[in-house]
């Protein structure tokens, strides 16, 4: 189910607004309303009201008995004047707005916890632009408020955590040449960076599918706390894109080169695996974790050593799958000398002579990835690795804006979303057709229109 878009929300608010002002202007001349306020419109915008209770059905946005009447205010003139028939439709988007932005993601003041919960589990609690802008100010808030000290965030639903960023609608937006395809990754990072820098412990719950901008707004906190149903990854190569949200920080910081090994084939780790990583602070057994929330919010003027006291009590306790090893732990060396390569090219020649199952079943993997995508995702980390949270992300949103101007991105969402064929047309087809130059300019400075952080 789509949500409506804020710039369709304005030309409707806008078209209504008219037919409101028109109506109190006749009023006010003592002349009749019209009948028909659409007649009054702009040519292109006539029938829009009436079309639009349509539109709101479709979407999900009100129920069939609001749409019928809005429908029956078009075609029974007699039931409702062209005033009420008007304010039904700006009534109903004042309410849909609003509760789009207060109920995406609920904010709340619990205890001594600020608790940020991701509310659109039928999405998988996707992140949007509409969240960012609500959870940014609202973590600035808790963090300079001093009855504030800790912040926690979830997700709703008990699937996701968050399976990532809200791609299809940014995909649509960069094709378009819309703002928002450069809003969201700015605003985002600017997230990713404010959870990295806060003075308050934060703690994530990253119960379910925690993906790509799920991992921004949980892997930069202090403390991640993953459960059995925990399923970790950023399979961004596979769509065109790279691992981002600071992912060229924290990945080439993970053990050996297991965090390279991630990025480039988006390899999935389940449940303790994802603590094992390194990607997880804590481990809890999932039937623990809303009293874990509650011991944590029940705290008094807690410090970060009574906060971390807490969450080991819980990890030290948790007895599922606690004695298994680490799914990747045989295949360490392997990964440690493959993925140790400068390039993609030798890292494929590397696992082809390996030649062991482990090592051919990522060579397949990757061959399918966009060769544009691995080899900006390779440079990425070599160059993440020494630099600081800030510096990645700026790097970042530059690699970010010369995807939304490429090819590969919008085709890896058409194959893997839209048309959901799963087979992407990669432009360059291979490694070799990506070149030196071509990779340079994805990185290349935005000057004046670079990542303010």
């Amino acid at each position: 189910m789509q949500r409506i878009k804020s710039k369709e929300v304005k030309t409707f608010l806008n078209i209504a607004s008219s037919c409101l002002f028109y109506t109190h202007l006749v009023g006010h001349q003592r002349q009749p309303a019209p009948t028909d306020t659409s007649k009054h419109l702009p040519k292109q915008n006539q029938g829009a009201l009436d079309s639009y209770a349509i539109y709101l059905l479709n979407l999900g946005h009100c129920s069939p008995q609001l749409s019928g009447q809005l429908l029956r205010s078009r075609n029974a003139q007699d039931r409702f004047n062209s005033f009420k028939r008007t304010n039904i439709i700006l009534q109903h988007l004042r309410r849909s707005m609003h509760m789009d932005a207060a109920g995406e993601v609920l904010l709340e003041r619990r205890g001594c916890a600020g608790v940020i919960t991701l509310n659109r589990p039928k999405f998988l609690n996707a992140l949007n632009l509409n969240m960012i802008r609500h959870i940014y100010p609202q973590l600035k808030n808790w963090e300079q408020d001093p009855e504030t000290f800790l912040i926690i965030i979830k997700g709703a639903g008990g699937k996701a955590f968050c399976s990532g960023g809200d791609i299809r609608v940014i995909s649509e937006a960069g094709r378009a040449n819309q703002k928002i395809a450069q809003d969201f990754f700015r605003e985002e990072y600017r997230l990713n960076n404010a959870i990295g820098s806060c003075q308050k412990p934060y703690v994530a719950l990253i119960h379910g599918i925690t993906m790509g901008g799920g991992v921004g707004v949980s892997v930069h906190g202090q403390f991640r706390v993953a459960t059995e149903k925990s399923i970790f990854a950023m399979p961004e190569t596979a769509i065109g894109l790279f691992p981002d949200v600071g992912g060229g920080y924290f990945l080439p910081r993970l053990q050996g080169k297991l965090g390279y090994f991630l990025a480039l084939t988006g390899f999935r780790l389940k449940g303790r695996d994802v603590y094992a990583a390194g990607i997880a602070t804590h481990f809890v057994d999932s039937e623990k974790l809303g009293m874990l929330e509650e011991d944590l919010i029940a705290l008094k003027s807690p410090s970060k050593e009574n906060i971390a006291d807490v969450l080991e009590a819980y990890h030290t306790k948790s007895k599922i799958d606690q004695d298994k090893s680490f799914i990747l732990e045989e295949h360490m060396d392997k990964i440690n000398s493959c993925f140790s390569a400068n390039t993609v090219e030798q890292i494929i020649e590397n696992l082809q002579q390996d030649g062991s199952s482990f090592a051919l079943e990522q060579l397949k993997v990757i061959n399918k990835m966009s060769p544009t995508s691995l080899k900006i995702t390779l440079r990425q980390l070599m160059e993440g690795s020494s630099k600081t949270l800030q510096e990645v992300l700026i790097m970042e949103y530059r690699l970010s804006q010369a995807c939304m101007g490429g090819h590969d991105f919008h085709e890896g969402v058409r194959a893997v979303l839209i048309d959901k064929d799963q087979s992407p047309k990669w432009k360059p087809a291979n490694l070799k057709e990506v070149t030196e130059e071509d990779l340079n300019s994805y990185f290349k400075s935005l000057a004046s229109n670079d990542l303010k952080l």
